[in-house]
């Protein structure tokens, strides 16, 4: 069997399988517990305009105004969402690193190349459930900003048949260039996993060790790419009533920059990290815990069926 079949078998393999699952069922499990911090998050991402800034606070004001589930709105299309979105990445990354890597052992500029890669992959084939999503999560909301529209979805079918009526089928990628941008945030958050991972590896991680690494990671990763969260945020809402001039630029480079200079003139260079707050406790929790559940459950599974772990070296 020649070099090019080897490849192509690796990229199919059991162990890439194992850990998609596992990476997916770790996220949805991660983000049922810690997913009122995102409903917080999100919300002071698009309503620009709402006075509480603490996480506590808008949690508090969500409850009291829409009710005592409302911080789960959105959360079956939010969890779908993310169940896809895991699985294509890990996926891809491990099924990257078990082809190119092929016993050698990897390095910090390979994990984020091959997180970059993965990251490409799973931006094109997931945003329009992203899109979905973040209307949805929206729905019903009480905003204090006048230039967002309401919208009103009977459920993701629904969702993706109007936008797609009304909007036309591209708007389903709203937020695309924002989003590849931001594959080096999952990029770098692997590097310096996968990286701290091979230096504190000693015949094996503690769960406390796993879930610190997980946890450092994604707050680096987070706390540079953050701004542009934020314009991917507003552009997959897609509601603000914007200038004529602007209406056309959504999910463009002019959109982008347009919003985030928008954003500054408004409220100064720390209105690019609005909501920084609820985004850290929520996704540095979120990820550490899935990171950890990740770990387990694909340790256990190639326990179980007594397969042995991937061939290449991290």
């Amino acid at each position: 069997m020649g070099t090019e079949d080897f490849k192509f078998a690796e990229v199919f393999s059991y162990e890439s399988l194992v850990h998609a699952v596992a990476g997916a069922m770790g996220s949805v499990t991660a983000m049922t517990v810690f997913f009122p911090l995102d409903t917080a998050r999100l919300r002071l991402q698009v309503d620009d305009r709402r006075k509480a800034r603490s996480t506590p606070a808008i949690l508090a004001e969500i409850v009291r105004e829409e009710g005592l589930l409302s911080p789960y709105r959105g959360w079956l299309p939010a969890i779908c969402s993310l169940c896809c979105s895991n699985f294509v990445y890990f996926y891809c990354f491990h099924s990257l690193k078990a082809s190119f890597l092929r016993g050698q052992r990897s390095t910090p500029g390979k994990d984020l190349l091959f997180g970059i890669v993965a990251g490409v992959v799973n931006v094109l084939v997931t945003t329009p459930l992203w899109v979905v999503n973040t209307r949805l999560k929206l729905q019903g909301a009480n905003f204090r900003n006048a230039d967002i529209r309401p919208t009103q979805y009977s459920g993701m079918i629904d969702a993706f048949v109007q936008i797609v009526r009304q909007e036309g089928l591209w708007s389903l990628w709203n937020g695309t260039f924002p989003s590849l941008l931001l594959v080096l945030n999952p990029a770098i958050q692997f590097m310096i996993y996968e990286g701290l991972k091979r230096q504190l590896r000693r015949g094996g991680l503690s769960a406390v060790e796993v879930f610190l690494i997980g946890a450092v990671s994604k707050a680096v990763a987070t706390t540079v790419t953050y701004p542009l969260q934020t314009v991917q945020s507003v552009l997959r809402f897609g509601q603000h009533r914007q200038p004529t001039e602007h209406s056309q630029l959504l999910s463009s480079l002019r959109s982008m920059t347009y919003l985030l200079i928008n954003r500054v003139r408004k409220y100064g260079m720390l209105g690019l990290f609005k909501g920084l707050e609820a985004k850290l406790l929520q996704t540095v929790l979120t990820a550490a815990l899935m990171f950890l559940l990740y770990e387990k459950i694909a340790s256990l599974t190639f326990r179980v069926m007594g397969v042995k772990s991937p061939n290449y070296r991290r």
